[in-house]
């Protein structure tokens, strides 16, 4: 295929692969598509440690890389604030509720030397996912080659248009809204994600066959990928139809071969509907779609405490997402009722596992029949 962004980045296939795994960023990449590594979660040193491992294994090949830099949240008035001040801020209604649900699912405490989970929340460290914490990732992806850089959670702030777009490197932004998409090129951001609330994880309230049109009639020349409920080539198709020039796929990665994904997580992925997630503030204080499971259920209750906000909803429920993904091996336990992950709507059809390369030849296979289906038609 050739278009603006194979162009850009020297690909085969205009199919981004978001992901935390390191080796779905590479077999995609070699598939002829565009792996990028989700940062969060990663220490600076692991993701030091992956970004050295990727570049070696590709070998001057294209990637990219993801980091979640909100443009407001708690405390970022003030200029950033510590864990130590979220912690502060908590309700001791909230702690109360977390205790109680652990109490009622009995999941077990963490030994001692079972580290800080899935962001630092140390009393020291920076809130999780605001510009201090992101800072030291920013500076070593700066430090190694990724072709792009993209901020998963509105436009990226200006310090990180600079320091990308004057080391050469493309910078992408998702966006759930026409007005949001605006905004990302007026900032300087040279690809829009047009994520519809089908996906996977932050998203908005309009449907993706709905936002890829107002998004690609609103950025005038900069180039689009489709993002929500896309992992097959039918969807690619319909998405290039609406005028993206590509699609950026996240939740279909997670059921893959490579895929790091929970085990017990992964298995409820596979059998698992595309009824069978929810947009729910439980895990980061921001709508994020998601398995429903018993955490979501806890949480989604009107007589309980609602979810904090980002990032005091991080700090507080850290320790518990560890201590469930700790025990929910144990079949039939609370912990394994309560275990799930971001996943999108597109979940319905994760219904085998395959390694990533194949779903990557999946996709372009049905992608070429969809397409030559739709040419059949009109030549009738």
């Amino acid at each position: 295929m050739k278009n603006d962004l194979t162009e850009m980045f020297g690909i085969d296939v205009p199919i981004f692969a978001f992901t935390h795994c390191r080796d779905v960023v590479t077999a995609v990449c070699k598939a002829g598509g565009l792996g990028v590594l989700g940062a969060a979660g990663h220490t600076p040193e692991g993701l030091e440690v992956d970004l050295r491992w990727i570049e070696d294994e590709l070998d001057g090949q294209p990637y990219g890389v993801d980091v979640i830099v909100p443009a407001k949240y708690a405390g970022s008035d003030e200029g950033g604030l510590k864990a130590s001040d979220l912690k502060a801020m908590i309700p001791q209604s909230h702690r109360d509720y977390l205790d109680d649900i652990m109490d009622r699912y009995d999941v077990p405490p963490l030994p001692d030397d079972a580290g800080k989970g899935a962001f630092d929340t140390s009393d020291d460290a920076a809130a999780p996912m605001s510009a201090d914490q992101v800072g030291p990732q920013l500076d070593i992806a700066m430090a190694y080659n990724p072709s792009i850089i993209v901020n998963a959670l509105g436009p990226p702030p200006g310090f990180m248009v600079d320091q990308v777009k004057g080391a050469g490197k493309k910078i992408g932004a998702l966006a759930g809204k026409a007005q949001h998409a605006e905004r990302h090129v007026n900032a300087g951001v040279d690809v829009i994600i047009a994520q519809g609330s089908e996906a996977g994880g932050h998203t908005g309230e309009i449907g993706t066959m709905v936002l890829i049109p107002e998004i690609v009639d609103a950025v005038g020349d900069t180039p689009v990928l489709g993002a929500g409920g896309i992992g097959r080539g039918r969807q690619m198709a319909a998405s290039m139809a609406l005028g993206a020039q590509g699609v950026w796929c996240g939740s279909v990665w997670l059921t893959t071969e490579e895929a790091e994904t929970h085990p017990v997580v992964k298995q409820k992925f596979l059998g698992a509907t595309s009824s069978d997630t929810i947009r729910s503030r439980s895990r980061t204080g921001k709508h994020a779609r998601q398995l429903k499971s018993a955490w979501t259920d806890e949480w989604e209750n009107p007589e309980t405490p609602m979810p904090l906000g980002m990032p005091m909803q991080p700090v507080l429920i850290n320790e518990a997402i560890k201590r469930i993904d700790r025990a929910a091996h144990r079949e039939g336990s609370g912990a394994e009722q309560l275990a799930n992950y971001f996943v999108g709507q597109i979940v319905g059809t994760m219904n085998k596992s395959k390694s990533a390369t194949q779903v990557v030849y999946d996709m372009i296979e049905e992608f070429i029949e969809a397409t030559q289906s739709l040419s059949a038609q009109l030549d009738a």
